[in-house]
């Protein structure tokens, strides 16, 4: 039961997440799906594996709405895949 698109993601996990959540969301179920294929739950763990790959990468849930890691503000780059800037000298 991977899923290919967006558009294939339950109305529960669509209607709700951010564009970027949902491909977040979508990579790890289909991931887990594939790496636990043995096993009886593996429905139940690759939802379970989504949903913390989702919160892993800052989204939460604030007023009945998920907003990503800026706090829903849309900016150019998230700060966490930029370096610091260059090093003040230490006094």
């Amino acid at each position: 039961m991977p899923y290919a698109t967006n558009e294939d993601l339950p109305a529960r996990v669509r209607d709700h997440l951010p564009a970027h959540a949902q491909d977040i969301f979508r990579e790890a179920f289909n991931h887990a799906w594939e790496r636990y294929a043995d096993d009886p739950r593996r429905e139940e763990i690759a939802f379970r594996v989504a949903w913390a790959a989702v919160k892993r990468r800052g989204y939460r849930k604030g007023d009945g709405q998920w907003v990503g890691p800026c706090g829903g503000k849309t900016l150019l780059f998230h700060p966490a895949q930029h370096p610091p800037g260059p090093a003040r000298p230490r006094r």
